[in-house]
Parts: C-alpha cells; sequence; structure tokens
C-alpha cells in the first residue's frame, strides 16, 4: 500500500490526473483502480473526478500482477550448440523472443520450454525462463540462452561488463568512403515514442565498429560489432549516421529499394566464457537465405 498527503499547491486538482502523474500510470488505469475501490481518500471510497483537498490522505493499493501460464510448443530450432548449463540457438527472422502482452504464444521461450522440458533460468521470471538477452524479432543470428541460475548470472555478467564478442551482418542504404570505422554515440528512449530509442547526449555509453564487406553501388554490405549492447544499437547508430539499414522502416526510410519484411541485419558471430568450464568459446552462423537474396537483388 502506497500513501499520499495532498499538499496546498495540489488542492482542488481532480485525483485521476494528479495521480497520473504521481503515480506514472495512465489514467485509465487509475481511474479502475479507484472504481473497484482500490484507491481511498481519508478512507472513503471517491469517484474518479473527486476535488483534491489540502491533507487529504490518500491510500493507494495495487493489486498483485499475476502473469500468465507460459506454454511450451514443438516450434523447430536451429540448434548450434547445447550442453547442460547452455544452449546456443540461430534465431530465425520474424521469431519474437519472449512472450509478452498479446503475444504468448510462438516466441523462442515457447520452443525453448518443449526442448529443455522446464530445465532453463527463472532469473528472468516466468515470462523469460532462460533469457539472458535478446535480439529483435525481424533480426535473425546467435542467441545464448542459460539452463540454471548458475549459468545465467555468468552470463549476465559478462555482458553487463560488454566482455562478449558479439558481429553482425548488415545492408545499409548509402555508400561508405572509408572501410571502417567507430561510431560513439549515447542511446536513450526516445521522448515522445516509447518504443524506440534515439541518439541522447545522456544516454547510455554506447559504441559500435563497423568495416565495409562489398560495396552494392547505393547500398553497402557491412560487419558490425558491439562494443556495447544497447538496445536497437546498430539500427540507431547507422541512422544517426545518415546509413540506415535496408528494410528498417522504424528508423530508415519508409520506401524501402526491395520487399524486406524488417531491417537487414544478422547476428553471425557470438563468444563468451563458458560459465562452467571458464573457456572462451565461439560460434558463427553462415548468412541465411532472406539475407543471400536481399544481396542478390542489390547487386543488379
Amino acid at each position: 500500500m502506497q500513501s499520499i498527503i495532498v499538499s496546498h499547491k495540489d488542492m482542488d486538482s481532480r485525483i485521476d490526473i494528479f495521480l497520473t502523474k504521481s503515480l506514472q500510470l495512465t489514467r485509465s488505469n487509475i481511474q479502475k483502480l479507484i472504481e473497484e475501490g482500490n484507491i481511498t481518500v481519508n478512507d472513503s471510497i471517491i469517484k474518479s473526478n473527486y476535488r483534491l483537498k489540502a491533507n487529504d490522505y490518500i491510500n493507494i493499493t495495487l493489486p498483485e500482477l499475476k502473469e500468465p501460464d507460459i506454454l511450451s510448443q514443438n516450434i523447430p530450432l536451429n540448434i548450434i550448440y547445447e550442453d547442460s548449463e547452455i544452449i546456443v540457438i540461430n534465431k530465425e527472422k520474424g521469431m519474437v523472443v519472449h512472450p509478452a502482452p498479446g503475444h504468448y504464444e510462438d516466441t523462442l521461450v515457447n520452443a525453448l520450454m518443449y526442448h529443455c522440458k522446464g530445465s532453463l533460468s527463472g532469473i528472468n521470471g516466468v515470462l523469460r525462463p532462460g533469457i539472458v538477452h535478446r535480439i529483435d524479432k525481424d533480426t535473425s543470428g546467435l542467441l545464448v540462452c542459460a539452463k540454471n541460475d548458475n549459468a545465467h548470472t555468468h552470463l549476465a555478467t559478462q555482458f553487463a561488463k560488454h566482455s562478449i564478442n558479439r558481429a553482425y551482418y548488415a545492408i545499409t542504404q548509402g555508400g561508405f568512403k572509408e572501410d571502417c570505422g567507430i561510431i560513439k554515440a549515447n542511446i536513450a528512449r526516445h521522448k515522445t515514442n516509447r518504443k524506440k530509442m534515439d541518439i541522447n547526449a545522456n544516454g547510455k555509453h554506447a559504441i559500435t565498429h563497423y568495416k565495409v564487406i562489398r560495396r552494392l553501388g547505393g547500398y553497402t554490405f557491412i560487419e558490425a560489432k558491439l562494443e556495447t549492447g544497447r538496445t536497437h544499437q546498430i539500427r540507431v547508430h547507422m541512422a544517426y549516421i545518415k546509413r540506415p539499414l535496408v528494410g528498417d522502416t522504424v528508423y530508415g526510410l519508409k520506401t524501402q529499394p526491395i520487399n524486406a519484411v524488417g531491417q537487414m541485419l544478422h547476428a553471425y558471430m557470438l563468444g563468451f566464457i563458458h560459465p562452467t568450464t571458464g573457456k572462451y568459446i565461439e560460434f558463427s552462423s553462415v548468412l541465411p537465405k532472406y539475407f543471400e537474396k536481399a544481396l542478390t537483388i542489390l547487386e543488379k
């Protein structure tokens, strides 16, 4: 339970508007809490249009959130490596990594739960068992999952220290004069669109290294290596230098040169210290067919 005493400066405010700002919940959520009697003023039930008085005593009870049971599903996985501690998956383009509101089935987690028979780390909760890191739905490639909490902790520490080796293949719109370069630009959540990230001096430190593999006229096939691992980092950084990824209508152009579903981005290399043996291991994957097809089209 949370309690708030109303100050003189907030008197005569509608309670739903006041609590929307104070609790950082949506106004509809606040109104629902009031209707269900989870918000009272001076121990009395009120309505959403109640006008606050100085020294009013507001009690807020937030009901415990119940996360849904996640189904195990027999979905084929491209397993690159597996032992008793970890499993390395080559994720297909279009697959969501973990369940979220409105999307509780057909994710990598649903497939892992079936394959691993419940033997997954629980540190990230029931919606993300085994998930240490993730890649976007429309990004393909390698990610490692943990089968127990000890393995999860070891891997998470490496990610936090940015000691994991990760490299991606990408196709950008626009050419590069130089053969390689480094992008250093802090990244934060977009101020108005919370689903997007943005360059922000006050954001988290972010560094991407890139190298030209092949020039394709007005497009470029590159390798991008992450020194840090921020959400949408490669997509945001490439858009920042005016070289957005082909297929990325979120950070790039709305009109695309090919009929691509999502960004041309493939996580082809992943290397880390094994949580039990302490030895460095590294995995790689070949270019998927959708990526090769895009290269063929853009080379013409």
